[in-house]
Order: structure tokens, then C-alpha cells, then sequence
């Protein structure tokens, strides 16, 4: 007689582990699985054992932050959740096919990991909280750098701190009123059918990002990266409404609302940047001239020059030194723009360029002042030239020593239990105890 395989049951979910009151669901390890991906990262094999392993300390460190009464408000958890779907967002290239690839809507895709945010944000506050007194002494980073093997000492190339003043020439009236009449008359043209928004940004407009898909751009309210003035006025429109003449620190604007859903938004814009001549430019330059003339003659430091006059925005966050990855002011030669590296190649540490014209990385005319302020040679980590670096790796790992502890202490007074596809994992071993064993 033949016989048939029944039918496997269909788990929609399952609780994978509790800490406390608090659940960890299969789902929640599969949904970070799926953000990983998303994001372009290679999942390593024991992924949802370090997943779990992350939950578990982030619950820990979740209900003692609820304990302590320490603050986490709605607006930084939805300010997160939007980062991420803009950045997914971008990955993808649209959220239409976004929403495809996960198979959710924006907002389900939001809906899913507003418990994890919150909770992580939680947990980071406790984390803060915890290490927050640790210090380090000169003893502890010597201790920290000896027994670091000789022979896996990393080694540096040459690197160089370079510190900026940047000023931007402003256009003069007649060519701002030159390009506000300019999309004035595009706005004629589109409202009596002559041409379509399309058709004219295509042709016209200086937004290299949106220009060839007729100025279309996808934006979120809260999104940061938006100049408020064009947030704002975009905002006010409706659907298929375009805007009056507006100014950002962009340039000048014509924007169209495409479609909007709450505080997400499709718009399309054409931008003109007013020209700007030499004259402007040979002002600017005049300018720096003045302060470096002072900085030569130490009249101003160049910390207190770059705070009272320089424009570059960046500085608000990073300050007047360019940063690399990590957010480290020492750069090494190929991550500087090849005009920087020519000027370098003419100049001594401590010594100040002539002001130099250069195109900023939004297509902006603009004039800097560069100071050369370190090099280093090409060197094997050792505590002499690189004691900064070595003090902040050693404080780094009494941290963790420090979190490690503190978890060890806790782990044992919260009920744990894990199920048991996941008992078997070596980073859980700690969290497993006959007490806390699942028995299903």
C-alpha cells in the first residue's frame, strides 16, 4: 500500500526566547535577517544566533532603562524609523519597487520595526548610562598597547589633518532677477500647456540628481537633508499645484507637488543657480586674503577664524577639519580631492594655501582657504605618534569589559528561557540554565 506523507503544519511565528516579561519572537530575528539584506550586507552562517544574542542583551538593557525611568521620546523613534526607509529608499532607487522587494507597504515595513527602535533606543540610553563613567590612564593604555603582538601591529600610511575656511560668492541682484523671471515664464508655459514639468526640468534644470527623471524626487517632511524653505513650501501644495518662485540655500526653485501621503511627498523642481561672475568671486577671494593675513600674523587662531567665518555648513557637525571614514580628521592621500592633494604637494604643516576656487559637492561655486595642519610618515601603530588612537581603542574595550560585567550581573535575575532550536547556539551559552531551558 502507498503511503503519503502528511502535510508539515505552517508556524506563522513562535516565541524564540522571554527575558522578563518581554518576548522575542522568531519573526523579530527574521525581520533584522531581512533589513540586513536589504541593506547589502553578506549574512554571516550563525546569524540568527548573534541576532538572538543582541535581542537578549537589548532586552536586558531595555527593562533596566525602563527601571531607571530613562527618557526615550516618540520623536526620535520616528525620526529613525524614517532615516531607515530613506536610506532603503535609495538603495533601491524607488519605493515602489522597495515595496516589492519586501513585499510590505513604507508603512508596514515602519510598523514592524517601531518595537525594535524603541527598544534599541532604550537600550542604548541604559548602555550610555553604564559606561558613562569609565576613564582611562596613561598606565591602563601602555598596559593596553604592550600586549598587543609585535607583529600585529596595524600599520599606517602617511596621513595629514587639513583644516578649511570656505566662503561662497553671492550672485548679484540683476542675475537673481534674471532667474526668477526664467521660471516664471517655465511656469507660463507649463499652465497654458505649451510644455510639461517634465519636458522643462529635463531641459533646464541644474539639480543633477532629479534632473533626468524631469526633476521627480521622492522626500519625507522631516527629512534633514531638505532645505526647510523648500520643505515648507512644498508641503503647502496639492496635487498637481505648483509653487511660486521660491529661494533655498540651493539656488531658486519652481516646485510641483506629484503626489502626497501624509509626510511623505513625490514632488518634481526645476532649480537655476544664479550665475556668479568674477567679481563676485575676486570679493571672496579678497576676503580670505584679509584672514589669512591675520592668521599668518597670529592675530586669530584658526579654530576662532573657522567659527566666525566660515559657511560651510559641514563644520556645524565635523568642525573645520575634513573627516574620513569614522569621522577621523586624519586622512590619508587618496581619500583628499586631487586639487587639495596639488596644493599640499606646495605647502609645510602649519603653513596656509592662497585662497583656492573649487565646486562643492552640491555644484556650488565656492572659494577656500586651506590649513595644513599635521603630516605623519608611514609608521607602525606605536604609542608616540599614535597615542590618541591607542587610548581611544583601550577605553573602547574597558567599556565593553565594563557592559560584559554589568550583563553578568544581571543576566541571572531576570527569567530567561530560550527555545530549544536556539539552546544550542555557543554564543547563548550564558543565557542557558537548567532553570531557564525550554522543556517544549
Amino acid at each position: 500500500m502507498a503511503s503519503f506523507a502528511q502535510p508539515k503544519k505552517v508556524v506563522a511565528d513562535k516565541i524564540a526566547a522571554v527575558v522578563g516579561d518581554k518576548i522575542i519572537l522568531q519573526s523579530d530575528i527574521k525581520n533584522s535577517i531581512a533589513d540586513i539584506s536589504r541593506s547589502g550586507q553578506t549574512i554571516p552562517d550563525n546569524a540568527e544566533c548573534l541576532i538572538l544574542e543582541q535581542a537578549l542583551v537589548s532586552k536586558v538593557l531595555m527593562l533596566q532603562a525602563q527601571k531607571d525611568s530613562l527618557p526615550v521620546s516618540e520623536e526620535e523613534v520616528e525620526a529613525e524609523l524614517d532615516q531607515r526607509i530613506r536610506y532603503f529608499i535609495q538603495q533601491y532607487g524607488t519605493q515602489d519597487v522597495l515595496e516589492q522587494v519586501a513585499g510590505k507597504t513604507v508603512y508596514q515595513i515602519k510598523d514592524d520595526a517601531r518595537e525594535s527602535v524603541r527598544e534599541r533606543k532604550l537600550a542604548e540610553s541604559m548602555q550610555q548610562k553604564i559606561v558613562s563613567n569609565v576613564r582611562i590612564t596613561p598606565t591602563e593604555v601602555k598596559a593596553f598597547y604592550d600586549k598587543i603582538p609585535k607583529d600585529s601591529l596595524p600599520y599606517f600610511e602617511s596621513e595629514v589633518e587639513i583644516g578649511q575656511i570656505v566662503l561662497y560668492p553671492k550672485a548679484n541682484r540683476d542675475l537673481e532677477l534674471y532667474v526668477v523671471d526664467e521660471l516664471n515664464n517655465y511656469k507660463r508655459q507649463i499652465t497654458s500647456g505649451v510644455a510639461t514639468f517634465d519636458q522643462l526640468a529635463k531641459r533646464y534644470s541644474e539639480d543633477p540628481g532629479s534632473k533626468d527623471r524631469g526633476g521627480m524626487f521622492q522626500m519625507n517632511r522631516n527629512d534633514k537633508g531638505v532645505d526647510p524653505t523648500f520643505l515648507v513650501a512644498a508641503f503647502r501644495l496639492k496635487d498637481g499645484e505648483m509653487s511660486p518662485v521660491i529661494k533655498s540655500k540651493f539656488g531658486y526653485h519652481l516646485i510641483q507637488m506629484v503626489q502626497r501621503s501624509g509626510d511623505d511627498a513625490v514632488v518634481r523642481h526645476i532649480l537655476k543657480i544664479p550665475p556668479i561672475t568674477d567679481d563676485e568671486t575676486n570679493m571672496v577671494i579678497n576676503r580670505l586674503d584679509t584672514i589669512r593675513a591675520q592668521l599668518i600674523t597670529n592675530s586669530i587662531s584658526f579654530t576662532d577664524a573657522a567659527s566666525k567665518y566660515t559657511e560651510d555648513e559641514n563644520a556645524a557637525f565635523t568642525g573645520p577639519y575634513m573627516v574620513g571614514r569614522g569621522g577621523s580628521t586624519y586622512l590619508t592621500i587618496d581619500q583628499l580631492e586631487r586639487e587639495v592633494v596639488t596644493q599640499l604637494d606646495k605647502m609645510n604643516p602649519g603653513e596656509y594655501s592662497q585662497p583656492m576656487v573649487f565646486t562643492d559637492d552640491r555644484g556650488k561655486k565656492a572659494v577656500r582657504l586651506l590649513y595644513f595642519k599635521s603630516r605623519s610618515q608611514p609608521h607602525r601603530l606605536n604609542l608616540e605618534d599614535d597615542y590618541n588612537k591607542i587610548s581611544d581603542m583601550a577605553i573602547e574595550e574597558k567599556k565593553m569589559f565594563t557592559l560584559e560585567k554589568w550583563l553578568n550581573t544581571r543576566i541571572p535575575t531576570y527569567y530567561i528561557m530560550l527555545d530549544e532550536e536556539h539552546q544550542s547556539c555557543e554564543q547563548l551559552t550564558r543565557w542557558v540554565s537548567p532553570a531557564n531551558a525550554s522543556t517544549n
